[in-house]
């Protein structure tokens, strides 16, 4: 199949940035158009969704996913709505929900039901929370009540927070790290805004991972929260 390689640097900025880019919102479809643009417009993580013969792969979903979204947007930087709706229309076919073409949706139910029902990826993400059994998923939203400290966060920071306060860690490094952010509905935003962090730093967040002591120096035998 053809394919286009992600946008990276200027050619991201030049062929992303003015109107009519982007992916066309159209009958609630906001959440599945930032999902898919967040999964595939500058990044190649997740490539092997459009390409590999996944044992349980629906391939008539696949080829829209690549073909009618994917390089269109790493090509021209603008994905029609019809082509979404296709899609919307072979999960609504697919899938338990009769909704997925008018109604909005949590992003964290499109992704779990193209990656594992559709398509049949491995989880991406293993955790655990407070010592008890590990919990397999494909991304992790996130929680947190509201911090009075935080008026502009980074996601590092919302991240930080988010695992301490369900007591979380990553049982392994992931090969992708899907997050969403909070969000509250549209009468009401904890954040105004969220400063994207370049680069993530998961040491702290690592099951029995080696960490050096804060004090002396040396690797960690205790763990404050």
């Amino acid at each position: 199949p053809v394919s286009f390689p992600p946008l990276r640097n200027e050619a991201a900025v030049h062929v992303l940035q003015g109107r009519m880019k982007g992916i066309q919102g159209h009958c609630n479809s906001c959440y599945m158009d930032a999902a898919l643009f967040s999964l595939f417009s500058c990044t190649s993580v997740l490539d092997s969704m459009l390409f590999t013969p996944f044992a349980l792969c629906d391939r008539n979903v696949q080829n829209i996913l690549r073909d009618e979204i994917v390089n269109p947007l790493r090509k021209t930087g603008f994905v029609r709505a019809r082509s979404v709706m296709h899609l919307r229309e072979q999960l609504t076919e697919k899938g338990q929900c009769s909704s997925f073409t008018n109604a909005e949706k949590d992003p964290e139910e499109f992704l779990n039901l193209i990656m594992q029902q559709i398509l049949g990826i491995e989880p991406l993400l293993k955790l655990q929370s407070g010592g008890q059994k590990e919990q397999d998923c494909y991304c992790y939203q996130i929680f947190m009540d509201k911090q009075e400290d935080l008026v502009v966060p980074d996601v590092q920071q919302l991240v930080e927070h988010s695992f301490l306060s369900s007591d979380l860690k990553l049982v392994e490094i992931p090969s992708c790290f899907i997050i969403q952010m909070p969000r509250f509905g549209k009468e009401y935003k904890m954040f105004s805004k969220i400063i994207p962090s370049l680069e993530l730093d998961i040491t702290d967040l690592l099951l029995d991972s080696p960490r050096e002591c804060c004090v002396c120096g040396d690797v960690a035998t205790l763990e404050c929260s």
